[in-house]
């Protein structure tokens, strides 16, 4: 269990909430988070590269010259391998690169992944109600209020998407938006500070509960 202070829109402490998920065993967690980044990266990846093998190069049906006594190599194709504009020798072709985890490791890995980052977890009362328009200005103010530095890399979790909200944060590259039934294992990991309202906080421990 892990004990956060909650701060309002001005940036005040005006409470605190606690979050308690379980998570891997300390010789098993760092396995199981490596698994689920390298699933997610995997499954994320297109798999479209694709090259032409020599036989599917245009050209090079014609022997380029007889075999013996010109003074030159043999050459049997001017679509091999060894020549410009040849095929390609073991390149890559469309795969598939999905990689496979059990529903409940994946949701463990990512249990363990949220309570590692419980340091740099900020809670923030509803601020929902401070955006009658969309205004980037005024957010990136209330981040810094919250003791966060603006440049860096901020991942902030809602419960309910609200369009001001979403239009105001759209325009800072450094701060990403993710609904708390959207967590992944890969952006947890990857912000320097999670910014979370106590709505999504409940709203993960109701559904990574177990």
């Amino acid at each position: 269990m892990v004990n956060c202070a909650v701060r309002n829109w001005q940036g005040e402490e005006v409470g605190q909430t606690t979050i308690e998920l379980k998570v891997a065993k300390e010789e098993t967690a760092a396995h199981i988070v490596h698994r689920a980044v390298t699933r997610q990266l995997a499954n994320a990846r297109r798999g479209t590269a694709c090259t032409k093998t020599r036989g599917e190069v245009r050209g090079g049906g014609r022997k380029p010259w007889r075999q013996k006594g010109t003074g030159r190599a043999r050459a049997g194709s001017i679509r091999s391998p060894l020549w410009r504009g040849g095929g390609v020798v073991f390149g890559p072709k469309p795969r598939d690169y999905e990689t496979k985890m059990n529903r409940k490791e994946r949701r463990l890995a990512l249990r363990t992944a949220f309570m590692s980052r419980a340091e740099d977890l900020v809670v923030v009362e509803e601020f929902t109600n401070n955006f009658p328009r969309p205004k980037t200005k005024e957010l990136v103010s209330a981040i810094a209020r919250w003791g966060v530095d603006p440049k860096a890399k901020i991942l902030l979790i809602y419960s309910e998407k609200n369009e001001n909200v979403y239009l105001s944060a759209r325009n800072i590259p450094n701060v990403k938006l993710i609904p708390a039934t959207n967590l992944n294992v890969v952006d947890v990991l990857k912000a320097d500070k999670i910014v979370a309202t106590t709505s999504a906080l409940a709203k993960i421990q109701e559904v990574y509960s177990d």
